[in-house]
């Protein structure tokens, strides 16, 4: 048997932030701390809840901004500033857990989830809109 033939098909190339499926897993992400924060005492409603949300939301939207800039610089600030974000959420998902506002193992292994999709996926977004 023809080893291709076990292969998926190519996928055809993202034309879109949304059809990439790192930008796809980091919304999900997004989604799931605001339902996550919406269960936070009254008193984190500006504080880490807030926190928390800007930094989930960042991930997706330097996605999404990097892959539409042209030059390959540009993408990469785009990306490092997502890696960066992702950071953030890991300490404030250690923070949340230690103040005792939830379980965070589900979120946890979702922006395990992303990192590892974003590393993977870094060298189509350098290479889409050229």
């Amino acid at each position: 048997m023809d080893a291709s033939l076990l292969l998926p098909p190519p996928r055809p190339a993202a034309q879109s932030f949304r059809d990439l499926l790192v930008w796809r897993k980091a919304h999900e992400f997004v989604l799931a701390v605001y339902a996550f924060t919406a269960g936070f005492p009254k008193q984190e409603t500006y504080g880490l809840s807030q926190q928390m949300r800007r930094a989930s939301v960042s991930i997706p939207a330097n996605i999404a901004e990097g892959f539409r800039r042209r030059g390959k610089p540009d993408k990469v600030r785009f990306l490092n500033i997502a890696e960066g974000s992702i950071e953030e959420c890991r300490y404030y998902l250690t923070l949340a857990h230690d103040l005792g506002y939830g379980d965070t193992a589900q979120l946890t292994i979702l922006i395990e989830e992303v990192s590892k999709m974003l590393n993977a996926s870094a060298p189509t977004i350098l290479a889409s809109g050229s």
